[in-house]
């Protein structure tokens, strides 16, 4: 590959990693600014000591969900992206649905199979790779979390498979 071809390349992933980083909501940033750049939110949830988080949720056909949470005067004190591996590693057994909902927002979607007794919660999201995935959450009878499990989701797979 030329010098030129090289360069090239690394110019365009240096400028989609860029579009990929660009958040726009900053720290400090109001309530009323953060819904005039972003939209009215998916959801709106509190949190303890008056703060509140702003869910911005790409469920069922997206693979993002942006949480903004602010403190108790209307601030924006963080955002983040956490439909992710490591986001997703802090689900524990025994959250409830409420603790999964806050975290996450809506699931893409509810199943249920003869084999469980309880919910399963689908979300979409991409890996780091850019592999398009399923994270379950398994609720028991009682909603709380027996088990998660990840897998592919194979959006553009062949209908039929040749032998």
């Amino acid at each position: 590959m030329s010098v030129c071809k090289s360069a090239a390349l690394v110019a365009i992933g240096l400028v989609l990693a860029g579009c990929v980083a660009f958040s726009p909501v900053r720290p400090g940033m109001t309530r009323a600014q953060v819904v005039s750049r972003m939209g009215q939110p998916t959801a709106v949830v509190p949190l303890p000591g008056g703060d509140e988080r702003l869910q911005y949720s790409g469920q069922p056909a997206g693979q993002t969900t942006y949480m903004v949470d602010l403190d108790a005067s209307g601030h924006v004190l963080r955002d983040r992206q956490v439909l992710t591996a490591e986001s997703f590693a802090r689900i524990k057994q025994g959250w409830s649905r409420v603790d999964v909902l806050r975290e996450f927002g809506r699931p893409a979607r509810i199943d249920h199979v003869g084999s469980w007794h309880g919910d399963i919660w689908t979300y979409r999201w991409r890996n780091t790779d850019m592999t398009d995935m399923y994270y379950w959450v398994y609720f028991d009878r009682d909603g709380k979390v027996a088990r998660t499990q990840q897998g592919m989701e194979f959006i553009s797979a062949p209908n039929d498979i040749k032998k």
